[in-house]
């Protein structure tokens, strides 16, 4: 469905990403896991258009998509909920949750895709009205995720979003997360909370110093004695 061959991205004359290589079935939701300043955001911003590759091939569905504008990449149904949230803070909920929808046509979908945020973040559509700007990290992290969900999307990508969240809150996200899998959206994680990520993903790549170093089952590296070292405490 999706697949990366030998991306290479580079900040003015810094390469920071190298002959990185990675796909994703339909239905899979594939971790992709570092420490800061790896490459990662770098990343899922290339895959929706917003850095340029240097190198390399981006396909989605059969069809190229490296160099596409971000708007036309949205409308082929990969949508990115970016690190930090990035939400309208001065608009409301209701507001923040239209935009996600500006390229929908189908009335109805939007509708739906509307019932099924509800669904999802309850909370959302009891503070419809509410500025964004004045609901607390995680609430606005429902609201990041609900907002891509009107999208419509076949392609999610998650940057952190359990960043800056307190221990609950997080675990509501990543309950999201796998309702989201059982309903069989594809999803590309990033995210330096290793184990929760091992955890709810099918599988996963090592990022490192922009080289993928490691690949498999998120089972397997969950149990792997580097990988417990380096990014799940020795656990």
């Amino acid at each position: 469905m999706f697949e990366i061959k030998g991306l290479c991205v580079k900040y003015d004359t810094i390469r920071v990403v190298h002959q990185v290589s990675l796909h994703i079935q339909k239905g899979e939701l594939v971790a992709l896991i570092g420490a800061n300043g790896a490459g990662k955001t770098t990343i899922l911003k290339t895959i929706s258009g917003l850095i340029r590759a240097e190198e390399g091939s981006i396909s989605f569905e059969g069809k190229n998509v490296k160099k596409m504008q971000s708007h036309q990449i949205v409308s082929r149904g990969i949508v990115h909920v970016p690190e930090g949230r990035q939400i309208f803070s001065k608009m409301t909920i209701e507001e923040n949750l239209k935009l996600g929808a500006y390229l929908q046509k189908d009335k109805e979908l939007i509708n739906r895709n509307l019932e099924r945020v509800f669904t999802l973040f309850p909370i959302l559509k009891q503070r419809l009205y509410q500025v964004a700007g004045t609901l607390s990290g995680g609430e606005q992290q429902m609201l990041a995720i609900g907002r891509a969900l009107l999208g419509n999307p076949r392609l999610l990508l998650l940057d952190e979003p359990s960043m800056g969240l307190s221990p609950l809150m997080t675990q509501q996200v990543f309950d999201v997360l796998r309702t989201l899998k059982e309903e069989g959206i594809t999803m590309l994680l990033v995210e330096q909370n290793a184990y929760d990520a091992l955890e709810i993903s099918d599988r996963a790549y090592i990022l490192e110093v922009g080289t993928i170093t490691m690949e498999g089952k998120s089972s397997m590296l969950i149990e792997d004695p580097n990988v417990k070292k380096a990014y799940l405490g020795g656990a």
